[in-house]
């Protein structure tokens, strides 16, 4: 058996997420069943992460254990002969037998951009969040840095009933506007289910007002989900990148 790392990107409008799920259309679920078809027998995939339903992923990192004599290429020309075309596969590596994309990932890059223009953007409307006037993003800049460093996000949790330490490092959040775009940037060490898209929302109230600056370090202080903000829509959160 031999231990192979793929980087891919995908759309993740119609699916319902990273996981294989019964009766679903999944990321996961997807390339399981063309590497299974490849080899012949159940192939297992490995993924960074778990991203939500409906969000997006420039550079997914997955590995699989395969009995295959094909080199990295030609696996990487099946996947991508194989797969819907809203599933990218951009390399694949044999890797040492010991790596696994989940716990070897030391960081991670998610961005959600949220569209400020005055007209629709048609274009790319399924990789945006609409958003109903310009957030006052000075503010936004300034609550976020509460939320840098090694805090417990249980606050920004989806999951009420997540036993596991809800303790991550959140290492920056970088806040830019570019035009009619604006762009949360989160990197950390890990994010809880939902984490990143109630951050945004949090924010966002922020931005227009609807909690102050210093509240959300209250909300963090709290470890209570009621607190924090909205949970905001899937299709503006991207996976940009995995550190290892």
């Amino acid at each position: 058996m031999r231990n192979f790392k793929m980087t891919l990107s995908y759309d993740g409008s119609r699916y319902f997420g990273w996981e294989r799920q019964p009766g679903k259309e999944t990321i996961q679920g997807k390339l399981e069943a063309v590497l299974t078809r490849m080899c012949g027998v159940p192939v297992n995939v490995i993924g960074a992460g778990r991203t939500d339903a409906g969000v997006h992923a420039r550079a997914m990192v997955a590995n699989a254990y395969m009995d295959t004599d094909m080199e990295p290429e030609a696996i990487r020309d099946y996947l991508n002969h194989y797969l819907p075309d809203d599933i990218g596969v951009a390399e694949v590596k044999e890797a040492a037998d010991r790596f696994h994309a989940r716990y070897r990932a030391v960081g991670k890059l998610y961005t959600y951009t949220c569209y400020v223009g005055e007209t629709k953007p048609v274009f790319n409307r399924k990789y945006v969040t609409v958003l109903d006037g310009k957030p006052d993003v000075e503010k936004m800049r300034k609550a976020a840095e509460f939320l840098v460093g090694e805090h417990d996000f249980r606050s920004f949790c989806a999951n009420p009933q997540m036993k596991k330490s809800t303790v991550r490092i959140v290492d920056s959040i970088e806040i830019q506007q570019k035009k009619d775009l604006l762009y949360l940037n989160f990197h950390g060490t890990g994010f809880l289910q939902n984490m990143v898209r109630i951050l945004t929302g949090t924010l966002l109230e922020v931005g227009f007002g609807k909690r102050s600056v210093a509240s959300v370090k209250e909300v963090l202080e709290a470890k209570d989900r009621k607190l924090a903000g909205y949970t905001a829509p899937p299709q503006g959160l991207c996976l940009m990148r995995v550190d290892y």
